[in-house]
Formats: C-alpha cells, sequence, structure tokens
C-alpha cells in the first residue's frame, strides 16, 4: 500500500515525472523485482500441478486457487488472435488481489463497464479518437451519464446507488474546461493524429502520447477568472507563446 501511494505521482505527465522522481521510480521498479520473485514461485508451483494427473497431485493443498482460474484466460492480441496473460499480469492481479479484494459483483461490473465502450452495437467505430460524438447535434441528444435514459457509458455508476460527488465532478470539469479554452488555443500536430492504443506501465497510459499546439490566447488583463494553475494529464503538450 505504501508504494502504491508513492508511485500515484507518476500516474499524472510520466514523461515529466519519471525524471523528476527517479530514486521514487527506482524504489518502486526494485520493490517490483522482488514482489514478482516472490510471487513467481508460487504460480509456477500452481502451474505445474495443474498440469498433474489427479492421482498424482498433492492431496494436502488445497484444490483451487485464484491462480488457477487466471492460466485459462484468452486475452485478444494485436493479430486478431489470442493470448494468455503474461507473468507480469499474473504478478499484478494476484497481488490486487491480495491487497484489495475481489467479489463477483465487482468484477463483473468492471468487464461490463469496460466492455461498454467498445460496443459496436451502442458507438460507431468505438476505438477511434470522436469526442464530438458525445456532443447533442440535430441527430443526437449526446451522451447522457446518469443512465436515466439508457446506459451506454457509466462513469458514475446509475439508479438509486449513483455517485453523490456526480454535480461537483461535472462543475469542476466544466470549470476547468472553460478556462483551459479560454486561456490557450488548442490545434492539432499535422500529420499527428490521436492513437487510443495502450500500453501498460505503472498505470495504463497510451502508447503513443498525443501531441498538441497550444498557444496562449492573448486576453487583456482583468477579464473573467483566470485559471489558477496548471493541471496534470497524459497530454504531450507543445506550448509556445505568451
Amino acid at each position: 500500500m505504501f508504494m502504491a501511494y508513492q508511485a500515484y505521482v507518476f500516474a499524472f505527465s510520466p514523461a515529466v515525472t519519471k525524471r523528476l522522481f527517479r530514486r521514487r521510480l527506482q524504489m518502486g521498479l526494485d520493490a517490483r523485482r522482488r514482489q514478482k520473485e516472490l510471487f513467481m514461485a508460487l504460480i509456477d508451483a500452481r502451474r505445474e500441478r495443474k498440469k498433474l494427473t489427479p492421482k498424482k497431485k498433492d492431496t494436502s493443498s488445497f484444490e483451487h486457487a485464484y491462480v488457477d482460474t487466471l492460466f485459462d484466460i484468452k486475452l485478444p492480441n494485436e493479430e486478431g488472435g489470442s493470448r494468455r496473460l503474461t507473468d507480469d499480469e499474473l504478478v499484478s492481479l494476484c497481488s490486487e488481489f491480495l491487497a484489495a479484494g475481489t467479489d463477483t459483483t465487482g468484477a463483473s461490473v468492471h468487464f461490463t463497464v469496460a466492455e461498454m465502450g467498445r460496443d459496436e452495437t451502442e458507438w460507431e467505430r468505438p476505438m477511434e479518437f470522436s469526442p464530438e460524438r458525445f456532443l447533442p447535434d440535430d441527430n443526437s441528444e449526446g451522451v447522457d451519464v446518469t443512465g436515466s435514459k439508457g446506459i451506454r457509458m457509466m462513469p458514475f455508476g446509475a439508479g438509486r446507488r449513483i455517485c453523490a460527488g456526480l454535480g461537483v465532478a461535472m462543475m469542476h470539469l466544466e470549470y476547468f474546461v472553460a478556462n483551459l479554452m479560454r486561456e490557450f488555443e488548442w490545434h492539432e500536430v499535422p500529420g499527428d493524429e490521436v492513437d487510443m492504443a495502450e500500453r501498460h506501465e505503472i498505470t495504463t497510459v497510451m502508447k503513443k502520447p498525443a501531441s498538441c499546439l497550444v498557444p496562449r490566447r492573448m486576453i487583456p488583463r482583468g477579464l473573467g477568472v483566470r485559471l489558477g494553475g496548471w493541471f496534470s494529464c497524459s497530454l504531450a503538450f507543445r506550448q509556445y507563446g505568451s
């Protein structure tokens, strides 16, 4: 839990924070190496046990274990086929299970919500970067995040147990976005399209970080409310001008 707290800083602008906090990053990598050495001995033992016939299995050990269910999982790969979980993924899932626990309801919701965003019956070209899909137009009312008009995404839950902080979260989001649009101009880098592919580091990040040109707008002093400070995000901004 301590290392998870220490590593939290790398979830924001990893290209910068990995250089600013090199010592903390090395501590995390060393802890991960020790964790993998410990877990892989147990994982390999269960993997070998799975290969044995029922008569040769050691009856003194547990018949079923959480890690046994992970050996048969197959995930889609980039070639259109499937692959099994890697050793790093097995270690991460076992560590998460021991540290945070899980339950059947939570596991079902995680997979369902993730799959909801990739459902081609609900979203047109779901894996493409198309933020305008969330905006209302002549043919659409936008996307209802409360789930009261149909559940296509569920960032705040739905029904009677919907997140109580929804209103505050939306207010903060609108405030920050409005100020960012007011203070800066936002332009695409020519020939640099947004790629939604992912890769796993300390957290899941963009495989190819997006870039954009962000010149500052020339605004007379004293007009409106200024943004109090920068916010962290996963984009690699290229800011110029003043």
